[in-house]
């Protein structure tokens, strides 16, 4: 069965379009309105190995907050949804990834109960423009909205970092590739990764 699914949502403050194949190679379309998100979106399809196409519009005359917003809630749904009942998966994984001088890690569990741990990021991280659009208050808020939507438990640790770009993409980054070998098929593993018997 094909782990892909396309999702359309719509509202008063965006438009996104998003489909992804969770068996794919990386290959990004990207177009998310925010110059910075494009990139941290990219990243992240192309480090999981998922196929990710994005078209997004929204009132970024106003903030990219509701834009970036609803497409991390968009991806969280569509993950969930390609994952389908889980069966066959490797469950948890983690990845530390760095950056120059900065230095994340994520640790995820396809578990099917959304949690979410940020910690590490250096004060005033929050408040810094990143690229013009994007606050670095966003990275935690987009990574809350996808371990929700998704139904996964996410811990992220920033361990080192100075400049905030590479703060950002290595935290992206991270959970790339803990994305990557958290879904991936486990060939020891027969049916649901779980002792209740679903995820």
């Amino acid at each position: 069965m094909a782990r892909t699914a396309t999702i359309v949502r719509e509202t008063s403050e965006s438009k996104v379009e998003l489909s992804l194949n969770l068996d794919g190679t990386g290959k990004t379309d990207i177009d998310t309105s925010v110059p910075f998100y494009n990139h941290m979106m990219t990243a992240l399809g192309k480090h999981s190995l998922i196929d990710l196409k994005i078209k997004a519009t929204g009132d970024t005359d106003i903030d990219a907050h509701h834009t970036v917003e609803d497409i991390a809630i968009v991806f969280g749904e569509a993950l969930k949804q390609a994952l389908g009942d889980k069966r066959g998966i490797r469950r948890f994984a983690d990845a530390t990834v760095p950056l120059d001088e900065a230095l994340a890690k994520a640790v995820v569990d396809i578990s099917g109960r959304p949690y979410c741990v940020c910690t590490g990021e250096p004060e005033g991280f929050e408040y810094c423009m990143i690229g013009g659009h994007f606050t670095g208050s966003l990275v935690r808020h987009v990574m809350e909205s996808i371990a929700m939507h998704a139904g996964i438990c996410l811990h992220l640790y920033v361990i080192s970092g100075r400049d905030p770009h590479h703060i950002a993409e290595a935290e992206f980054k991270a959970l790339a590739r803990a994305l990557r070998f958290a879904i991936e098929p486990d060939p020891r593993v027969d049916g649901i990764p779980s002792t209740k018997g679903a995820l």
